[in-house]
């Protein structure tokens, strides 16, 4: 994968719906996609909005109707998407670890060796009690190649 460093364009449309608020976020960053077996691979870098030293690696893992995000720097946390199904996280933050609940409501995969794209919707609950209510779309295209 040496040689394809970042040769995608991936585009990342979240939403989160809290208290009656909805925060939205688009990101436009280059990263790697591939296919290994019947699995798709995401990888990008994401900088810190507040401290732009600080820089975390996420890495999508696509099979099937579960997605797992793994998120690697200062405070890592792994979420694991699968539809119709609630799964227990652990979410590290600057006060400590927080064990969440991450319910799937919608999983829809128009993924294909080339790139293509990702939605997912879920809710995350603390104690059983629902937090939020989010929902992100995530599209992976080649970049143009520039002609020597």
């Amino acid at each position: 994968m040496e040689s394809k460093k970042e040769r995608y364009l991936i585009s990342i449309l979240g939403e989160q719906k809290l208290d009656g608020e909805t925060d939205k976020i688009e990101v436009l960053t280059a990263g790697n996609f591939m296919k290994k077996k019947d699995h798709f691979y995401i990888g990008y870098k994401e900088y810190d909005e507040d401290d732009p030293e600080t820089c975390y690696d996420n890495l999508i893992k696509v099979e099937g109707d579960t997605v797992t995000i793994n998120r690697k720097g200062p405070m890592r946390s792994q979420l694991m998407l699968q539809r119709g199904k609630r799964h227990q996280c652990i979410y590290q933050t600057i006060a400590g670890d927080l064990n969440i609940g991450v319910f799937t409501k919608t999983l829809e995969n128009k993924l294909s060796d080339k790139g293509g794209e990702l939605e997912v919707s879920y809710t995350l609950d603390f104690n059983t009690d629902l937090v939020s209510e989010n929902r992100f779309v995530i599209k992976v295209e080649e970049k143009e190649q520039t002609v020597r």
